[in-house]
């Protein structure tokens, strides 16, 4: 199966799920993340403000705002930039994703832990995302832990990885965490 047909099968089955089943599989990943080693350890946390048909942040954001330094990306032309987060200072941006206002970009190598959407993951660690690049160009440029979240569905057989792919060190799904093969021991 292709990215395109890995799009279309997930996006299916996306729309299928009812809010509470939404809910309690954001709660469940996000419960399993809150306790892995790599979250306790990291101060300063990328992630995703979701959009509706991803799992929700909404809540594990406003859980550990006051207890982690977390960050979003915003669009920029080609890239993403890496802010603070601000409830306050949040705006509708590219894709209909709210982002972070402001100049204070801050330069990935200062982030220790990136949590990471996707359309769909495989156990080796590679991604589909939704095909314009942005997450792998950003990927490229730090050494931070790198965690997929997903619903366990999004959990594809094979991805066929282009050389540009940067693949995550583990997949966290509503069913356990994967430890991908790009993770060393």
């Amino acid at each position: 199966m292709n990215k395109d047909e890995i799009r279309v099968r997930i996006r299916a089955r996306k729309a299928l799920l009812n809010d509470n089943e939404k809910a309690s599989a954001a709660h469940d990943v996000f419960s399993l993340l809150e306790r892995t080693a790599a979250f306790i350890m990291s101060d300063n946390i990328l992630l995703y403000h979701s959009l509706p048909d991803e799992l929700s942040t909404i809540a594990f954001i406003d859980k550990w705002h006051n207890s982690k330094h977390f960050y979003l990306p915003r669009v920029n032309g080609v890239s993403l930039e890496v802010l603070p987060y601000d409830k306050s200072r949040l705006h509708l941006g590219a894709f209909n994703i709210e982002e972070p206002d402001g100049n204070d970009v801050v330069d990935i190598s200062e982030i220790d832990m990136v949590v990471v959407p996707a359309v769909a993951y495989d156990r080796r660690g590679n991604r589909v995302g939704r095909g314009k690049g942005y997450y792998d160009r950003l990927l490229a440029d730090t050494c931070a832990i790198k965690i997929g979240v997903a619903y366990d569905f999004q959990l594809v057989d094979d991805i066929d990885a282009d050389p540009h792919d940067v693949a995550v060190d583990y997949v966290i799904t509503e069913r356990g965490i994967v430890r991908t093969s790009r993770r060393r021991p």
